[in-house]
């Protein structure tokens, strides 16, 4: 079958493509804005791109469109698709029809750390040699792809896949994550965000109870017993055996040494002992609830925290760039204040005390619309300075920012930005870049400006 997917180069449909590919489809694709990683590895598995969404597409004749949730009514080849009535269908209710059916499913889902809890799973899976199926929101260092299918059912039944509460697609307003039926499944948190597409806070804990409804009674959730909104979504109705994690009488991780060695503990019984290279206590809570899933597919928790020791992290996820005259660079998907927070305290127990220059954009669609605006002088308080990039923003990031003083700067041209970080920086500052977007290839621009 050949499939055209629409909105090839988001993380979420760019897996599509690649797990379409590998169970024998061809698979084209279109996208606006194309960037790395996402846009390097359709091109290094030899999937054909096309740049924007002219609807004179429709003469590839494929057999079935595949409609990314960026996809809007007004979008040339969407509109196209619907005047002729040809046959689409949502990401999410594609993968779980032609992939997922009669696969153990392991699902990560929460506002801040599915990505990186999502690899983490698959790593211990697979170093357990389960030779996982996997789908994550992201590229894991140790696998290089951020999507792979390793046979049939009986070859090798796990699923992992990164559970999305935001919505399916123009024609499909439920979460992503209801399509999916996971067997095990982690619930990390659950905080506001989304604001686009959600109303409230309540909105989305209805949304993760849809969730837990699907769930089978041999199934199990790992949940995160700190968090309050998790305990009022399973307290509305659960059918599922619960363990928790990050709470005293449940599973913790305990403190790290400086080489990131740690103990896990089970009702303040020691339990074992690992290491992450990633730094953070919220890090270190994502590798109990992956170690907790693991155990659940029959991986022994020694051999899952060997595993943890092992892994080498995601790109984006506090992604080393480059140094330049003892200026280091980093690359990172934070873009809600709580992740931007945690971001900021995980490189600061990693470097001590040198200078972090924070450099932010506010690009996602809860971010401009301002909803967390008040909240970001506190998220980014433990930086020794902070740059925002406030081009087509709809608030005042200047106004926002005000707290900080001279501590933080605003600029609306990227150019400008790159030379007053490059003109602060100097030898032993981290230079902490936060976008969910490309920023304009900031990274390389960065870099050549310490360098020249």
């Amino acid at each position: 079958m050949h499939i055209h997917i629409l909105g090839i180069c988001g993380t979420f449909m760019g897996g599509i493509a690649l797990l379409a590919r590998a169970a024998g489809h061809q698979v084209t694709g279109c996208d606006a804005n194309v960037y790395p990683p996402m846009s390097t590895q359709l091109e290094e598995q030899g999937i054909a791109l096309t740049e924007g969404y002219d609807a004179g597409q429709i003469g590839l004749n494929p057999d079935l469109f595949v409609v990314g949730n960026a996809i809007s009514r007004g979008n040339p080849l969407l509109e196209e698709i619907l005047d002729r009535n040809l046959p689409y269908v949502s990401g999410p209710q594609w993968l779980a029809e032609n992939i997922l059916q009669g696969r153990w499913v392991l699902g990560v889902a929460g506002t801040h750390g599915k990505t990186t809890t999502t690899s983490l799973l698959a790593w211990i899976l697979e170093e357990a040699g389960l030779k996982p199926s996997f789908l994550v929101g992201g590229v894991p260092q140790g696998f290089g792809v951020s999507a792979r299918l390793t046979g049939n059912c009986a070859d090798s039944p796990f699923f992992v896949i990164e559970a999305d509460e935001y919505d399916t697609a123009f024609c499909d307003k439920r979460s992503k994550f209801v399509h999916y039926r996971p067997r095990t499944t982690i619930l990390n948190n659950l905080e506001f965000d989304h604001a686009d597409i959600f109303h409230d806070l309540a909105a989305i804990e209805t949304q993760f109870h849809h969730l837990v409804r699907t769930l089978p009674r041999n199934g199990l959730i790992v949940a995160n017993g700190a968090e309050d909104t998790l305990a009022r979504v399973l307290k509305r109705g659960c059918w599922t055996p619960v363990e928790r994690f990050n709470i005293g009488d449940g599973w913790q991780a305990g403190e790290a040494d400086a080489a990131g060695a740690f103990k896990v503990s089970h009702g303040g019984t020691p339990i074992g002992e690992t290491r992450l290279d990633l730094p953070g206590a919220h890090n270190r809570a994502n590798a109990v609830a992956a170690l907790l899933a693991a155990r659940h597919a029959g991986v022994p928790i020694e051999v899952g925290l060997r595993a943890i020791a092992t892994f080498r992290g995601v790109k984006r996820r506090l992604e080393v760039r480059g140094t330049v005259r003892g200026v280091t660079v980093y690359d990172d998907f934070a873009h809600h204040p709580t992740a931007i927070a945690a971001t900021i305290e995980g490189l600061r127990s990693r470097i001590g005390a040198a200078r972090i220059l924070a450099v932010l954009e506010p690009r996602s669609n809860t971010m401009k619309l301002g909803t967390m605006k008040a909240a970001l002088p506190g998220s980014l308080a433990d930086a020794e300075r902070v740059f925002c990039y406030a081009a087509d923003l709809g608030w005042d990031a200047g106004e926002a920012l005000v707290p900080m003083g001279a501590k933080a700067s605003v600029f609306d041209k990227l150019d400008a930005l790159v030379s007053a970080i490059s003109a602060e920086a100097r030898d032993g500052d981290h230079v902490l870049v936060m976008s969910n977007g490309g920023f304009g290839g900031i990274h390389g621009k960065l870099l050549a400006a310490l360098a020249g």
